[in-house]
């Protein structure tokens, strides 16, 4: 298999591959090298209105196939992507700049997901209500409509395929926008949904630009369910626009993690966890460990041991097998990163590794930031990079009170051997997921979510295919 950007980018409507054809058309960079790989074209408001029409037809016949031939054809798409997993890889890593052996990773988990709903739909299981003799009355769950997702460039395929795989099993006909920056392993992604048998009318793959997308689709009749990934201020737009329709939606929005660790941790284990953990996708990840709280008992030991490990990181393009972390997704986000850095600096923070941007593409150092200051912007402001920030804390209820200081609540995490402290932690931190001893969160079988401005609503486990479904309760006498 060559490593080479070898796929020529298309939009996937009613049907029909479709080229740019007189549409505009948007850069794609490898972030690496700076270079730009190809063009993809962008939607016109004529194509989205071909794939409404499609998306309204195709659920009407997707949504009454029996589940059992659904969720064959699901598990297809999942044998297809684990057929095709070096080349799916091998374009994520170009475009997004992970280390090929992430990309790898995560394509084997897309065709996890799409495996545990195939099953999953079979168990979206209603209920029967006590009544007299010759009444009866149901409870039952059906398809909420055609879907619109969107998602981000930091896990394109695997954020994608939470989306596609649970709505489809659902009996759901989607649109699907994903980044103009990754769309090679996206559209890859379509391919496997396609060639596996989903029908034409009910998948549909659209790049364009993402206000007018988001506003036409989401403006629709025809979409009844919108879930989005990404920003938080993004996230308040499409829930506006959302508004005027009251459509359902699911919101999985930023965070700013933090990590608790006590001074009866295993400190050596619990070091070699957390720094390859906080500098995985260069840091691009919106459960990423950052604000590190240390019980001041064993401060200086983690200090010392965290900087140690983060020197050893190795930079560089993610086709290089020697590449521990790539570079940032665009040129925005390392002069973002510094201009967080520096500001922490001036404010009395220790660089204790890193600090500086790389020479070419779109580098930014493995950063570590030691003793920072709550004024800082960084400890408010999710820094979705590189950057590791420590402070020390004394007790339990002080730890607790700054884990939920700020008004986000994604993940959080904990490291601890008291079995009686590990469930308090798991009470009191305000948080929709918490990792004690671990950073294995996201899973097929269990709810991925937020809360507070975190976002609402669950991917994955039974949660996420309760989404892409309504309840409807009918009585006869």
């Amino acid at each position: 298999m060559t490593q080479t950007y070898d796929t020529e980018l298309k939009l996937f409507i009613n049907g029909s591959w479709r080229t740019g054809e007189g549409r505009d058309e948007h850069a794609v960079v490898n972030p690496a090298t700076g270079d730009v790989l190809a063009a993809v074209p962008m939607a016109t408001a004529g194509d989205l209105d071909e794939a409404l029409a499609a998306s309204e037809r195709g659920f009407v016949t997707w949504r009454a196939m029996d589940v059992e031939a659904r969720g064959a054809i699901l598990h297809k798409v999942a044998t297809l992507i684990r057929e095709r997993t070096e080349a799916i890889a091998i374009l994520l890593t170009l475009e997004q700049g992970k280390p090929l052996v992430e990309a790898r990773g995560e394509v084997a988990s897309s065709a996890g997901l799409f495996d545990y709903y195939a099953e999953e739909a079979k168990r979206a299981h209603g209920r029967v209500l006590i009544r007299p003799t010759g009444q009866r009355s149901i409870v039952i769950k059906q398809p909420v409509g055609p879907t619109a997702t969107f998602t981000p460039w930091n896990f394109p395929v695997y954020l994608m395929t939470k989306k596609l795989a649970a709505a489809l099993a659902a009996g759901c006909s989607v649109i699907a926008k994903p980044p103009e920056e990754t769309p090679g392993c996206t559209s890859a992604l379509m391919r496997c949904v396609i060639d596996a048998g989903v029908p034409a009318d009910v998948a549909q793959l659209v790049y364009g630009v993402p206000d007018m997308v988001s506003r036409h689709l989401i403006g629709s009749k025809t979409i009844r369910k919108i879930s989005f990934t990404g920003s938080i201020p993004v996230g308040k737009h499409l829930m506006r626009l959302a508004a005027d329709g009251a459509k359902r939606i699911t919101m999985e929005l930023g965070g700013h993690a933090p990590v608790l660790i006590f001074d009866d941790c295993d400190l050596e284990k619990t070091l070699d966890m957390v720094v390859p953990q906080k500098f995985r996708n260069a840091g691009q990840v919106c459960v990423s460990p950052t604000r590190f709280y240390v019980q001041r008992g064993i401060y200086d030991r983690f200090v010392a041991g965290f900087a140690e490990r983060t020197k050893k990181v190795t930079t560089g393009s993610g086709l290089d097998p020697a590449t521990n972390m790539g570079p940032l997704a665009n040129p925005r986000r390392p002069e973002a990163i510094g201009a967080l850095v520096e500001d922490a600096r001036k404010k009395g923070a220790k660089v204790l590794a890193g600090g500086e941007r790389g020479n070419q593409g779109f580098f930014f150092q493995p950063t570590v930031l030691a003793d920072v200051p709550l004024e800082a912007d960084v400890m408010s402001n999710e820094p979705f990079g590189p950057l590791a920030l420590l402070r020390p804390f004394d007790t339990f209820d002080d730890a607790i009170e700054q884990a939920n200081r700020l008004p986000y609540g994604l993940a959080a995490f904990a490291f601890t051997e008291n079995a009686r402290q590990a469930n308090m932690l798991g009470d009191a931190i305000e948080s929709g997921m918490v990792g004690i001893n671990t950073f294995a969160i996201s899973v097929p079988d269990a709810p991925f979510g937020g809360v507070k401005e975190s976002g609402f609503g669950s991917e994955g486990g039974p949660e996420g295919l309760d989404s892409y479904l309504v309840t409807k309760a009918i009585h006869q006498a």
